[in-house]
């Protein structure tokens, strides 16, 4: 089983970088779960966020945010359109439930032929 995480969307913030004081280089990333298995793939509903800067090059944890930032981030968070939820099933689950679907048939069959 494959999970990961897709970037969706990266926005450039014009906010100062707690860490360098640079307004050029904060990125807020949205990344959304994507799990891959050999039946299915799915991307869920989960979304999480990451906030960091180019210039310096350091992951900006929530702890180290300004009100500044965090207003930001909440107007982002409300704007971020995630994809929708799906599942698209692998053709080897289609194999495995027609072969499932074969097999009862046959065994019912039988049944009914030897009464």
């Amino acid at each position: 089983m494959s999970d990961r995480l897709l970037t969706i969307n990266t926005v450039d913030l014009n906010n100062n970088c707690p860490e360098c004081f640079s307004t050029k280089g904060l990125q807020l990333t949205f990344k959304q779960r994507f799990i891959e298995t050999s039946f299915y793939k799915s991307i869920t509903q989960e979304v999480s966020t990451e906030m960091n800067c180019i210039v310096c090059n350091t992951k900006i944890y929530p702890a180290r945010w300004t009100d500044d930032i965090e207003r930001v981030y909440d107007y982002q968070m409300k704007a971020f359109q995630p994809k929708k939820s799906s599942k698209k099933y692998k053709s080897l689950f289609w194999i495995l439930i027609g072969a499932a679907t074969l097999l009862i048939a046959a065994i019912l069959s039988v049944l009914v032929y030897q009464l």
